[in-house]
Order: structure tokens, then C-alpha cells, then sequence
């Protein structure tokens, strides 16, 4: 049976280069990069190339990287560092309707701690308005945390419009990055942000090894006591193989990402154009042009998505449907009815996100298995022989 994996949003492989950059500090190279010798120096200069590389990504400064376990620790650092740090000024934050929820999260336990939280809400294709963020923002707005592209429809967000309001207002201004750093370009000081988010699960890395970029000045608060790593904003023990991992990859997908791009995008549109008019009552989710090179999502009416994926993958075909952490949980995405679909046409959810093992091929396989499974799936929909019955006429 063929096998397509189309779920890279949930993880990327490691590419073999990766893995190979990673193997010695899996074995004799076992120094902490806080010990005053020999194996501790070598340790710790694997670090620090490790941080000039994840730097270069995203054009910032090697000192101002925060190496984390993943985006989830990197939002949680940013959102609750950075507020709690500005606290004494004001106790107000701003976020997006469709954040991850490490970021949604973190700011309702701000909530809990007495912050006052706004979200701002997205028009149809899940774009964030920048003059919606102005109004939002208050004189005691401690911090505004918008995403740079949603991971589940792929719209891109309009960042540099909403960080020339913020830098005007004098605001700190964090971007969760995990969905586009490595795979579009990324440049901290072209956005204008003053903290970044990224992932190395998402560009071919190691899984459990991220960062945080805080532009140099800007105060934030430690929330793992301990040690004196990472400047002291972040205590414990270095994960060295997951950092040398993150750094490898970073390299590459700086050196890659314009091919990668090019590669992607095709097969990305083949599915936007060619599910549709293959398969009636289907919607496609997030704008069509301003959004992820490989990313397509749709909704299918009168169905739902875990029984797509259960049957597509059946036929070998793996992707997801809603956002990988909400997958399991049998209800509507937030992001979907952030965008006002239904609750019944949200529950259809399916998502695609492609990667560099992707052909064309795949997707054709994809385009041939797939309307079948929804017409099976239809046939046994209560909520589609309603439809049916209804424009018949009743009868």
C-alpha cells in the first residue's frame, strides 16, 4: 500500500544531516556546557555555533536566542515573562482569537494571577485586522501577542502593520513564529517584533528543542528558577543534542527555504484547486493566496473529520484535522469558529500540511482516494440525508 505522510505540521522528520550533527553528544561528547573543562568546553561551544545558526534564521543576534524545549515553553516564557515583567506598569494583554493554545493558556492563567486579557478577533480568512489590535490596546497594555501564521489554516498575519503600532505606543510586541520560522523568511527586525517563537519540530529538527528570541533591552521574567543558563532567563541543564539538532537544522532550512518553497507551493495549490471540484459542499479554510506554501485546509459539510482520518489513513494517507492538539478532542476547533464557521461545518475539519518527501504524485493519490471515503462517509450522515431530503423537496 502506498504510503503519504501529510501531517508535517505535527512534526517534520529529522533529516539525516541533523541526525548525524546530533550522534556525537548522544555518545562521547557528554559534557555540561557549565563545567570549567575540557569535555564542558566542548559542549559549550556546540552550543554557542548552535545559537549563531538558529540566529542567522531569523537575522537576530546570538545572545538574545533563549534555548527552550519547544514552542509551547517558548510561548509560555514569552507571554508570562513578558507581562509579568511589565506588570508594574499595567496588568492588560492583548492576543488573537486563533493563538495556539500555549499562548490562549498562558494568558488565561494571567487571567488568573489578575490580568485582564482581550482577544482580538479575525475576519473569514482568519487575518487579524491591525486597527483592531490599536483599539484593543489600553494605557495599562503590559504586552501584545499576535501569531505570525496560524498552523491550522495557514493564513499569514499582518505582523510588520500591528509591530509599527505597538513600537509607536511603546508596547512589547511577541510573535509565536513556530509555523513560519523555517519555512518562510523570518527576520526579527523586518517584523519589528520584540520576542519571537520557533520550533525545531517544524523545519526538520529534533522534536523537544525550540527558542525564544527577546530583542536585547526588553525585560522579561525567568519562569524556571535555578541555574544561571541561557543569560539566567532560563535555569537547567542544556538539552546539547537537541540544541546542536536545532541549531543544524536551522542552517539548513536557511539555505534550503527558497527551494523548498518553490517545491511546495504547487502541490499545496493542486489540492486547493482540485479537492473542491472533485468533491461537492466542501469549504476551504484560511485565505487562498496569503498563507503557508504547504498548507491546505478545508472543511467537508455533513461529515466528520476524525472518520476522514481514520479512512484516509487506512489507505495510507496520514494527515490531521484541526490543529495536532486538538485532534483528539471530539469538538469544534477554536480556530474555526474564530472564523464563524458552524459548529457542524467545523466539525469536517481536515488539514494537509506537506513536506519535502511530497511529490506529485502524492497528491494525485490523495485526489483518487478521497472522494470516495467522503461519499461513503455522507452516505452514513444523518446530517446529509437531511440535506438531501431538504432540496429534494421533501421527498
Amino acid at each position: 500500500m502506498k504510503k503519504v505522510y501529510l501531517d508535517n505540521a505535527a512534526s517534520t522528520p529529522i533529516l539525516p544531516e541533523v541526525k548525524e550533527a546530533m550522534l556525537p553528544f548522544l555518545g562521547e561528547v557528554f559534557g555540561n556546557p557549565q563545567s570549567l573543562h575540557d569535555w564542558g568546553d566542548q559542549a559549550r561551544m556546540a552550543v554557542d555555533e548552535a545559537r549563531e545558526k538558529v540566529a542567522g534564521l531569523i537575522g537576530a543576534e546570538a545572545e538574545d536566542i533563549i534555548f527552550t524545549s519547544g514552542g509551547t515553553e517558548s510561548n509560555n516564557l514569552a507571554v508570562k515573562g513578558l507581562a509579568l515583567a511589565r506588570q508594574g506598569q499595567g496588568k492588560h494583554v492583548v492576543v488573537s482569537a486563533i493563538e495556539h493554545f500555549s499562548v490562549l493558556h498562558s494568558a488565561r492563567t494571567l487571567e488568573k494571577w489578575g490580568f485582564e486579557i482581550t482577544e482580538v478577533p479575525v475576519d473569514k480568512n482568519g487575518a487579524v485586522n491591525p486597527e483592531d489590535v490599536k483599539k484593543s490596546i489600553r494605557k495599562d497594555t503590559a504586552l501584545v501577542s499576535i501569531m505570525h501564521a496560524n498552523g491550522e489554516i495557514g493564513t499569514i498575519q499582518p505582523i510588520k502593520e500591528i509591530a509599527a503600532i505597538t513600537k509607536e505606543l511603546k508596547i512589547p510586541f511577541h510573535t509565536d513564529a513556530v509555523a513560519t520560522a523555517g519555512t518562510i523568511p523570518v527576520n526579527v527586525n523586518d517584523l519589528g517584533v520584540d520576542a519571537l517563537s520557533l520550533a525545531g519540530s517544524q523545519f526538520y529538527g529534533p522534536k523537544g528543542a525550540g527558542a525564544l528570541w527577546v530583542r536585547k533591552g526588553v525585560r522579561i521574567m525567568p519562569l524556571l528558577d535555578g541555574g544561571i543558563q541561557e543569560g539566567g532567563r532560563r535555569g537547567g541543564t542544556e538539552n546539547v543534542p537537541g540544541i546542536v539538532g536545532l541549531g543544524k537544522a536551522a542552517e539548513i532550512a536557511r539555505e534550503q527555504m527558497s527551494k523548498r518553497i518553490s517545491t511546495l507551493t504547487p502541490l499545496r495549490d493542486m489540492l486547493l484547486k482540485e479537492l473542491p471540484s472533485r468533491i461537492p459542499h466542501i469549504v476551504v479554510t484560511g485565505h487562498l493566496h496569503n498563507r503557508l506554501p504547504g498548507l491546505a485546509s478545508f472543511c467537508v459539510e455533513f461529515i466528520e473529520g476524525e472518520a476522514m482520518l481514520m479512512l484516509l489513513n487506512s489507505k495510507g494517507i496520514a494527515v490531521s484535522s484541526g490543529s495536532a492538539c486538538t485532534s483528539k478532542a471530539l469538538k469544534a476547533s477554536h480556530v474555526l469558529l474564530a472564523i464563524r464557521l458552524s459548529h457542524e461545518i467545523a466539525q469536517g475539519s481536515v488539514l494537509f500540511t506537506l513536506g519535502l518527501d511530497n511529490t506529485k504524485e502524492d497528491i494525485e493519490y490523495v485526489l483518487e482516494m478521497m472522494p470516495p471515503i467522503v461519499e461513503r462517509l455522507r452516505q452514513m450522515s444523518p446530517l446529509y440525508a437531511k440535506y438531501v431530503k431538504t432540496s429534494q423537496g421533501g421527498k
